[in-house]
């Protein structure tokens, strides 16, 4: 009897029936979920393609001087843009006007009492560019400015993944894409940079 365990068990040791399926059964979820990642990534690849395409046919279209005060209808023309391919997606956006290019997501300027520490302390007085009578890290003015102002023109889009990867993964399963432009507005009437100094 003991002879007999003894063969069963060496012929079982040789024996391969059924180690594709074990193979399989291993390496089949982290397959799977790879692929599911690779499909997801490719879909949110197209859909920043997608709203990039909207921003920069809006963002053009705003520079001009009829499209000027029809803010809200190049925003909807984005939105429908967008909407066509991720229907249940939700899309907000943003304008800042600046006075050139380089100042772009820069503070405003102030001036640095003794002893300087590089920082921006509460009782030092700048110059209020954004005319909101307050210190802002971003000098930027809210809105699309006026004539010859660099617009930066960012629109985000939040949608459901449509495979669930993130989910299995303990992630969230929705995505916010951004896609910012900039561009500088044509010359149709006066400026309309205001800036005074603000002293606390």
């Amino acid at each position: 009897m003991i002879r007999r365990l003894i063969i069963n068990r060496r012929g079982l040791a040789r024996d391969r029936r059924g180690t594709a399926m074990v193979e399989f059964a291993l390496t089949a979820p982290v397959f799977l979920l790879l692929l599911l990642g690779i499909i997801d990534y490719g879909w949110k690849f197209y859909a920043q393609h997608v709203l990039q395409g909207a921003v920069s046919n809006a963002a053009r279209a705003a520079t001009l001087e009829g499209n000027a005060l029809n803010q809200a209808g190049l925003d909807a023309s984005v939105r429908e843009k967008v909407l066509v391919v991720f229907k249940d997606a939700q899309v907000s956006f943003s304008r800042k006007a600046y006075e050139s290019y380089d100042a772009i997501g820069r503070p405003e300027p102030w001036v640095e009492k003794l002893p300087a520490n590089g920082v921006r302390d509460a009782n030092e007085c700048f110059t209020d560019l954004n005319n909101n009578n307050r210190y802002d890290d971003d000098r930027g003015l809210e809105g699309n400015g006026g004539a010859e102002d660099v617009v930066l023109y960012t629109v985000s889009m939040t949608f459901t993944n449509v495979l669930p990867v993130w989910r299995m993964l303990g992630q969230s399963d929705q995505t916010t894409l951004r896609s910012t432009t900039v561009l500088r507005n044509q010359p149709y009437n006066n400026n309309t940079e205001t800036s005074r100094p603000i002293c606390p």
